[in-house]
């Protein structure tokens, strides 16, 4: 079963790539397909699609953001428990610190409450006074150590406490946003969705034709362009691995906020495919795009991540001859596509 899976990837992967690789007279963008006859005041299939496709790119755009505050949330949570752990300590280290200057204050009151220079001064034995300045000064320098760390502690602890609340109200703010995105993105699939439903079978069949459509004739112009006559580069031994990890999720669906592995969001499979190779990346394409070295689109090689929209809100992995692996929206799995299918925005590098 597994060997017939891998031989049905590979044919895949290898058919696409002839598509995507062959001479722009191959991008021409198929006969479009022959319109219904329009009802008045009814929406055209391809103001559908555009609509559709606004509505997931702004679904895209929550999960982004849902995401990051996602990150956040976590970071922080680890910061709150970290924090928590120094609180409980620091609070143990003060306990022993004042049964420590306790037990000092107790033997000065068994002896009168005088310090020690002056037993010793009273002694009236000049050995037993001159044997004993030592361990006096000592005694004297560890109770100003007793006290001088007693207080250290106690205003990191201050500090500790002081930080946690910062954290927590933090957490709390992340968690809001992330309220508000999940909100919003649910929000605008089921809008989608409830468009694609009121189409009839061989409406939707179309619409399916017309987005096949509009992705061509990006691509092709894209190729028309000779940007792919100079891209010609291999890719790192890192980025083979991420190639191998990403091509190996096609037909998984897409999820939002999903990072594997049974389905993924555009950037949970960029992030899970280089975190797969050895090198941890931002999980979001907006932080990809804003943290990770940019490269030329010239300069691009397998593994390297294509920014899409300028929004930066979706992200694909080029695998080379001009194709990408993404997880395009809801309603999709992984898949091979154009490199120039879509708006690029940019190429950012992981392993730089």
């Amino acid at each position: 079963m597994n060997r017939r899976h891998s031989a049905a990837a590979a044919i895949t992967l290898v058919c696409a790539l002839a598509v995507l690789t062959a001479p722009v007279q191959a991008f021409a963008a198929p006969a479009p397909p022959s319109p219904a006859p329009e009802q008045p005041g009814k929406k055209s299939l391809e103001e559908v699609r555009k609509e559709i496709d606004a509505l997931y790119r702004k679904a895209g755009s929550a999960t982004d953001a849902y995401n990051l505050a996602a990150e956040r949330a976590k970071k922080q949570s680890g910061e709150i428990v970290k924090l928590a752990q120094a609180i409980v300590e620091g609070q143990a280290k003060i306990a022993d610190l004042k049964s420590r200057a306790g037990a000092q204050a107790r033997e000065q009151y068994r002896n009168a409450g005088l310090p020690p220079g002056a037993q010793l001064m009273l002694s009236g034995d000049p050995k037993l006074f001159l044997d004993g300045v030592s361990r006096a000064r000592q005694g004297q320098q560890a109770a100003k150590g007793v006290l001088g760390e007693l207080n250290r502690t106690q205003e990191d602890l201050k500090t500790y406490t002081q930080d946690a609340s910062t954290n927590w109200t933090k957490l709390e703010a992340s968690r809001v946003k992330q309220a508000k995105a999940k909100k919003k993105i649910n929000a605008q699939i089921a809008a989608a969705k409830k468009l694609e439903s009121r189409l009839e079978k061989k409406e939707k069949a179309r619409l399916l034709q017309l987005e096949q459509q509009a992705e061509y004739k990006s691509q092709t112009a894209w190729l028309g362009s000779g940007a792919l006559k100079e891209i010609n580069r291999e890719a790192s031994p890192s980025g083979k691995k991420a190639v191998a990890f990403a091509t190996s999720q096609i037909g998984k669906p897409y999820v939002w906020g999903a990072e594997g592995p049974k389905s993924y969001d555009c950037s949970g499979l960029t992030s899970q495919a280089w975190a797969a190779a050895g090198t941890p990346i931002p999980r979001t394409s907006q932080e990809q795009w804003r943290q990770l070295p940019h490269i030329a689109v010239k300069d691009m090689r397998p593994g390297d991540l294509i920014i899409y929209f300028d929004d930066a809100t979706h992200v694909g992995m080029y695998i080379g001859d001009g194709a990408i692996v993404h997880a395009p929206r809801p309603g999709r799995n992984v898949t091979l596509a154009g490199a120039g299918s879509m708006e690029i925005l940019g190429v950012v590098r992981p392993d730089k």
